[in-house]
């Protein structure tokens, strides 16, 4: 069942996705159809499973679950994954590399490889300053409160 992502308890399992590029407003308009539809329908063993999404930056796809009403199991993960992948194909985007990282630059979210991120860090174009997308998050109070970090906070402090 499509839930409202701010009605969602803080306990919710997050799924974040993270696209090479932005999406544009047609593109988003078409994707927030395709997920009410996904998530209205979302199973596991046939309970309704309570979730809900974000598009931060038009760049991010973030799937919250209630797992105290019903929790995901293997069929309705995998599911949710065939549904993504249905969205890389149509759109053309990378949403389920997690080689990648994603950082600000002022407001601006770039997009590198992980390659390219450490030779940033090495050649001091990125810093522990640096604001980066923690997507391994794994709740929604992680998500809300340490999913945008410096770096120096996060998983991607090794390579500074």
């Amino acid at each position: 069942m499509l839930v409202d992502f701010k009605d969602l308890p803080d306990s919710s399992r997050i799924w974040i996705y993270q696209s090479n590029r932005s999406f544009s407003e047609v593109e988003l308009v078409e994707i927030r159809a395709a997920l009410d539809q996904f998530l209205s329908e979302w199973t596991a063993h046939g309970s309704d499973l309570n979730a809900g999404y974000e598009i931060p930056y038009n760049r991010f796809i973030v799937i919250a679950l209630d797992q105290s009403i019903a929790g995901a199991t293997g069929c309705s993960i995998d599911a949710s994954v065939r549904f993504i992948q249905s969205l890389e194909q149509k759109y053309a985007v990378d949403l389920l590399d997690k080689m990648n990282v994603s950082y600000k630059q002022g407001e601006f979210v770039a997009y590198k490889t992980l390659l390219d991120f450490k030779k940033m860090a090495k050649d001091k174009s990125v810093s522990k300053k640096t604001i980066v997308f923690n997507n391994l998050v794994t709740n929604k109070e992680e998500y809300l409160n340490h999913w945008e970090i410096p770096a120096e906070e996060s998983w991607h402090n090794r390579f500074m």
